[in-house]
């Protein structure tokens, strides 16, 4: 059995999961202009699941558990079956198999997969794939991360006035949540540079990696969408916290990655918070 203690080379892993990733992104931008079947989740007509997302989910765990049968997963399209994995110590992958389904559906080209692997309760190695742009990002803890094998870095940006921000408007639709981020965006937009809306966590937290956002934002998203990118952002030398200024927990819903610490600490306290339920 896998276990706490369990032993995992993180080399071999990435090889794997960029194996897999390379040919579901495949997959995924053979389809990007083509027709969708399209299914929406239970209880929300804007949360949309394709039978690529379900595709690309199967052949990546299967993939996986092929090499480590023990491994645990937490999967978007598995936990919207009813599959719900808690995370524990033993080595767990966290993936999305299509973040940024909307774009999906709609053939525009934010569209990622996002695959983290978290052993011992901490995110140790996360891939961002955007096969539409060929865009692959790569982090190992501890070795820095990496655009198509190019090291990439913050930008440092160390005030809001200078930054480039990404919000997105979210799934949810209740008023309490519609005013929580129109009041955040509003401040954004007020003291940014500019805000930008991409349509993909993933895709969000790739760009505040390699320097291009400075300050990413959201509430009410999942840990299949902010793994990978957590550990992407983090080696890439920015800050992730949680948006109300306390650490960031990967299955409490909720992310404030930035350039740097600086403007982690100027913004926090100017959001109005929302508490989704946790993953």
């Amino acid at each position: 059995m896998s276990g706490c203690n369990e032993e995992v080379n993180l080399h071999e892993c990435l090889e794997l999961i960029t194996r897999l990733a390379r040919h579901a992104g495949k997959i995924i931008k053979s389809r990007i202009n083509k027709k969708k079947t399209i299914e929406t989740k239970a209880n929300n007509s804007i949360d949309f699941v394709t039978e690529t997302d379900q595709e690309v989910e199967k052949l990546l765990i299967e993939g996986i558990k092929q090499k480590y049968p023990h491994h645990k997963f937490i999967g978007e399209e598995s936990f919207a079956a009813g599959i719900k994995e808690k995370l524990t110590c033993a080595p767990t992958w966290v993936i999305d198999p299509v973040d940024g389904t909307t774009n999906f559906v709609h053939s525009y080209p934010n569209v990622c997969i996002s695959i983290g692997l978290v052993v011992g309760c901490d995110v140790k190695l996360g891939v961002i794939f955007n096969p539409i742009l060929d865009m692959f990002f790569r982090a190992i803890k501890g070795e820095g991360a990496f655009l198509n094998d190019e090291p990439i870095k913050v930008s440092g940006v160390k005030q809001l006035t200078d930054a480039l921000v990404a919000v997105e408007f979210g799934s949810v639709r209740t008023e309490e949540f519609r005013s929580i981020v129109n009041h955040n965006i509003n401040y954004l937009a007020k003291n940014a540079h500019g805000v930008r809306s991409a349509g993909s966590a993933a895709w969000n937290l790739a760009q505040v990696a390699r320097g291009a956002i400075d300050l990413y934002v959201e509430m009410g998203l999942h840990a299949w969408d902010m793994a990978a990118g957590d550990i992407i952002v983090r080696e890439a030398g920015g800050t992730v916290i949680d948006p109300a200024g306390k650490d960031f927990e990967l299955m409490n819903r909720r992310i404030l990655a930035t350039s740097s610490s600086e403007i982690a600490e100027e913004v926090y306290s100017n959001f109005q918070q929302y508490y989704p339920e946790h993953d």
